[in-house]
Formats: C-alpha cells, sequence, structure tokens
C-alpha cells in the first residue's frame, strides 16, 4: 500500500482512509504492507498519530525531499522539481524498496493513493516491472487538486492521470461524480468495469467513549459547530453570516439563544473583519485548531453540526461530513443543490440542506431549523444508511476488488 500521507503525518484527514483500510483488510484475508515516505518529507508531523496506526502493521519509509523546502533558494525552485509534484523525489528509493518488499513477502497486489501523484508513479512503475496488479485510489478529482501556480505540476499530473487510468487494473473514486466525469474522459476503462467508488468514511474506533447525546437546551443558547476549513471561494461563510445578522436584527437569534462554533475554519483574520462589521462577535466565535478526538467530542456536545460545501465542490464529499452523520446530530448544510455532498445527505434524511449563497434562504431555514432542534423534531440520518459508510464497509468493497484482480492476474 503506497501511501504518502500516513503517521506521524500531521496535515487534514487523508491518512484516516488508509488507516482504515490498513485495520480492516486483516480479517478479510488481505495483509497490508505500507509503503510511505520518511517524516521530513511531510509539511507538518505528529507523533501522537502514530498510535493510529494498528499493532503488527508493516510501515516501511523510503528518502523523500520535498522541493519547495529542501531545494528551493530564497523560497524559490524549478518548477521541473515538481513533476509530478513536490514529492518526485521519493520514486528511485520508493521504487527500490517496493521491489525488495515485493520480492521478501511474496506481494500479491500494489495499491497506491493520490493526491501525491508520486504514489501513482512508483505505483505504476512496479506494476509494469512485477506485473502485478495495481489498484489506483483517487480521492478527488486531479483537476481540483493540483495547484495552478506551478504550470509544469499540471501539466504533469495530466499526464500521469491518463497514464493510471489505462494501467491499473482498477481505480477508485470516492464519490459517483468524479466517477461518472472520468468515464465521460476515459470511456474504455469504464466500459472494461475498471472504475468503481469506495467512499470515505468513519471509523467506528474513533467513536467509543464520546459523550452522549446533549437534552434539549433549556436556559442555555443553542451551540451549531463547523470543524474545519473553510475557503472565500467554494466554502464561503459570509452569507451566513449575512443571514444570522437578520435573524438577529428580527430578534430570532441573540447571545443569550445562539452560539455559532467556526472550529479551525483558517482565514480568520478575514472572517473576523466581517463578523464585526455585521455586529456578531456576541454570537459567533472563531476557535482554533484542536487534536481530532478532541474535534469528535465537541461534534458530540453540539447541539448541531454546520456544513459548508458549495458547487465548485459538487464532485467532492468532505471526510466530516461521514464524522457529522456517525455524530448522528442534526445537520444544517450549505451545499450545491446537485452535488453529491447534497446527494448523500439526502439520502441519509438527517440534514436540512439550503443554497450556500442565498442569504434569504439560508434565513428562513435557519429560522425553522433553530426551532424544530428545540422542539426536538431536527432531522437524524438513519442508522441503517450511516452503517454502510462505515470505514469497515469501504474495506470490504476494497477486499473483494482485491480478490478480483488477484484471481485475474497469473502470478508472476
Amino acid at each position: 500500500m503506497i501511501a504518502f500521507h500516513f503517521p506521524p503525518v500531521a496535515m487534514g484527514s487523508g491518512h484516516l482512509r488508509t488507516l482504515g483500510f490498513v485495520r480492516y483488510l486483516p480479517p478479510l484475508g488481505w495483509e497490508p504492507i505500507v509503503l510511505s515516505a520518511n517524516a521530513m518529507a511531510f509539511p507538518r508531523t505528529d507523533v501522537e498519530n502514530n498510535k493510529l496506526i494498528p499493532e503488527g502493521c508493516q510501515v516501511h519509509r523510503a528518502f523523500a525531499l520535498d522541493a519547495s523546502r529542501h531545494m528551493a533558494i530564497a523560497g524559490k525552485y524549478p518548477g521541473v522539481l515538481a513533476q509530478p509534484d513536490r514529492w518526485s523525489s521519493w520514486w528511485p528509493a520508493a521504487v527500490a524498496q517496493g521491489l525488495h518488499l515485493i520480492r521478501k513477502h511474496q506481494i500479491s497486489a500494489i495499491w497506491s493513493t493520490y493526491p501525491i501523484m508520486t504514489s501513482h508513479c512508483i505505483a505504476h512503475t512496479l506494476s509494469s516491472m512485477t506485473k502485478l496488479p495495481w489498484i489506483a485510489d483517487f480521492r478527488d478529482p486531479v483537476a481540483s487538486s493540483v495547484s495552478a501556480a506551478n504550470r509544469f505540476a499540471v501539466a504533469s499530473q495530466h499526464r500521469w492521470e491518463g497514464r493510471v487510468l489505462r494501467r491499473a487494473a482498477r481505480t477508485v473514486f470516492t464519490t459517483p461524480g468524479a466517477l461518472n466525469n472520468y468515464a465521460a474522459r476515459y470511456p474504455e476503462p469504464y466500459r472494461e468495469g475498471r472504475l468503481s467508488v469506495i467512499e470515505n468514511g468513519y471509523d467506528e474506533a474513533a467513536f467509543t467513549g464520546l459523550p452522549p447525546a446533549p437534552s434539549i437546551p433549556s436556559g442555555r443558547p443553542l451551540v451549531l459547530l463547523h470543524s474545519g476549513l473553510l475557503y472565500p471561494d467554494g466554502r464561503n461563510p459570509f452569507p451566513f453570516f449575512a443571514a444570522i445578522a437578520n435573524l438577529k436584527a428580527a430578534g430570532t437569534a441573540s447571545t443569550d439563544n445562539l452560539r455559532i462554533v467556526l472550529r479551525a475554519s483558517g482565514s480568520e483574520a478575514v472572517y473576523e473583519q466581517e463578523i464585526r462589521r455585521l455586529g456578531l462577535e456576541d454570537i459567533v466565535v472563531l476557535a482554533p485548531p484542536i487534536s481530532s478526538s478532541e474535534a469528535l467530542i465537541e461534534q458530540a456536545k453540539a447541539d448541531a453540526l454546520l456544513l459548508f460545501q458549495g458547487p465548485k465542490f459538487d464532485r467532492q464529499i468532505p471526510a466530516k461530513l461521514y464524522e457529522y452523520l456517525r455524530i448522528a446530530r442534526p445537520i444544517f448544510a450549505l451545499v450545491g443543490e446537485q452535488g453529491d455532498t447534497a446527494a448523500v445527505l439526502r439520502e441519509s434524511g438527517g440534514a436540512t440542506l439550503v443554497s450556500p449563497d442565498d442569504v434569504a434562504d439560508i434565513s428562513r431555514n435557519l429560522a425553522a431549523f433553530l426551532h424544530d432542534i428545540r422542539e426536538g423534531a431536527a432531522p437524524k440520518a438513519s442508522q441503517d444508511f450511516v452503517a454502510q459508510r462505515s470505514r469497515q464497509a469501504g474495506a470490504s468493497l476494497l477486499a473483494n476488488l482485491l480478490d478480483q484482480i488477484a484471481d485475474q492476474t497469473p502470478r508472476p
């Protein structure tokens, strides 16, 4: 399993998908051996994250550098060093180590994961050299993951996208929208049944010991929480702020009955300025980052959860959505109407969906949502639906794909 994002990396939630597969594949007949990069290549590390690695899991690390930090002079480096990404130096050492592991452990299949394209480059090389079947895991479409600031990286990643689709025995996406997009652009692997969806999910082990659902508030403000990054483009909270200002002006929202917590939202200086302009300092709180376990506890204690996912991200589903569903709190979702996130929430039955840019629509629905919470009538997701989104269920789907490609490929 070739994965750049793996503990002790400390950035985002990308490593959790790989960890879920690593944890739940062994009972299904597959023993994962992880090939990652050395810790110095990671922008940030947290040794506490090493505790997330399941006991007995073999993890091997190959030499890698980050071109932006280790090869830059005065903050600049040649674009050619970032083809297909800033960690292309990982490629030669990982191939050498991968060949050794394949021989030593009689490996039956290769799996690699995006958004570090070098991971797929390593897998492509190993699969070509050994003839082992390969599953390429795309989390988000390449077009939405590549920084346009480096034209060399953009061109290289799009070339490699095609190579991956042509070579891999299976290519996996996290949303139906992403699969349909690739099926239109690469009809041959789609016709051959080589494109699949395995959603992101939640890990049940992370939810043990969480506090129970809060009682219906009496004499205290309702707490609505958003946990994670917001962007001025795509997850813009400004229309939501304007809606809260409308409710405050109408006397529906006040410091006595409503508290909005935006945890680790990024761009805090920009948001704080708008909050002050609208006079919402007594209602909206910009809170600093906390650990993932603390974040889950905070979500469990909230009366409701906020989700922002505009039309720009219609083919993506944020990882936090699956945590939200498992936490089983009412969800107020500002999402693109035609997006994959909206489709999942509709099917779950556990959310109020509103247009992320329509202030009047947000105001009207938020007032009704707050009323329903106090009355105990807010929507909650179906437990059966949520159970099907666990990482254990996702690992079962991956095991089925591994079984298929192993049966179809002669042993090299």
